[in-house]
């Protein structure tokens, strides 16, 4: 059987959230997936290990609306791509008729897709109803990523994961400024910490973060800091993996942390805590004063508003 997921949301975020979906899929039809994402989900890096995905197919179409496959032209190309390949049936973790109609013109008899036209959704449990409806299974929303195992040996050997020493990814980025906790605040915390036990650290950023990484690494504790900058995301999972718990950001980084079974401490400071950062038991929030679980959301801005002494508090416990 040929199974066609389509998961049409940019970033490594959403990609991860959809994972228990799309394994969920796999499993009750013993058969590997086919996804239509988009490149900056990352997909084909954070899946490399996962034998649940048969192939990934590149939806090229971008935030400002160019790419091959955007419009009338580009609807058809795309139509043609997965014509080709024969699907007999489709998962659409998307509302939109385009997607439909694409299933239906290709020829895949059973269709599975998000109600038509839906405005406001949580996407973790939008995504989770389709599942029930569709496979019959109320699945965990915690999401696997799957390394081989000797990926991650070598890395413990190659950065040297000493025993005697608590190994902590900072994940200092994100998607924009209003959801970034500061450097400075970053810098002290690490500090701290390793004044109370033995640290290193691994900064988690990105080729855009430069000024960032800069600062960390001109700190106190930049010799025991290991930094991603120039690494790519496929080769910084089995160093994640090595490390004690993450506190950072609502990034990227966090999901992917999370999906690694590891514990989690996340700023929510702009984006919504009940869509990211309720779906796994391993991420532990922290909003700015004033604020609550289900007020922090988008456009709450409230960075400054982080208390430091509850962050340091909250990542000892997480360390002990």
């Amino acid at each position: 059987m040929k199974v066609l997921v389509i998961q049409q949301r940019m970033g490594i975020g959403d990609m991860i959230i959809f994972l228990p979906y799309i394994h969920a899929i796999s499993k009750k039809f013993q058969s590997k997936v086919s996804l239509l994402v988009k490149k900056n989900s990352k997909a084909e890096e954070l899946c490399e290990d996962d034998d649940h995905i048969e192939e990934i197919i590149n939806l090229d179409i971008n935030k400002n609306n160019f790419g091959k496959h955007t419009g009338f032209s580009g609807f058809f190309k795309l139509l043609k791509e997965i014509k080709e390949k024969k699907f007999d049936k489709i998962f659409i973790f998307n509302s939109s008729v385009r997607y439909l109609l694409l299933a239906k013109l290709a020829g895949i008899k059973s269709i599975n897709q998000y109600p038509l036209f839906l405005k406001k959704n949580n996407l973790v449990l939008t995504a989770k109803e389709l599942i029930k409806k569709s496979i019959k299974e109320n699945i965990s929303t915690q999401p696997i990523l799957y390394l081989d195992h000797n990926k991650i040996e070598n890395v413990k050997n190659k950065y040297k994961f000493e025993k005697n020493f608590k190994h902590i990814c900072i994940g200092f980025s994100a998607s924009g400024p209003t959801k970034r906790w500061s450097i400075e605040n970053y810098i002290k915390l690490a500090e701290i910490l390793n004044k109370n036990k033995l640290c290193k650290f691994y900064l988690a950023g990105g080729r855009n973060d430069e000024i960032l990484f800069n600062k960390f690494l001109n700190s106190s504790v930049s010799n025991i800091c290991v930094s991603f900058k120039d690494l790519s995301i496929s080769e910084t999972l089995p160093i994640i993996k090595n490390c004690d718990i993450y506190i950072g950001n609502d990034t990227g980084w966090l999901h992917i942390a999370s999906a690694l079974n590891k514990k989690c401490l996340a700023l929510f400071v702009d984006s919504p805590v009940q869509a990211y950062g309720k779906y796994s038991a391993n991420i532990s929030v922290v909003v700015p004063e004033g604020e609550t679980e289900e007020t922090t959301t988008h456009n709450t801005l409230g960075k400054e508003k982080i208390n430091f002494e509850k962050v340091l508090k909250k990542s000892l416990e997480l360390l002990n």
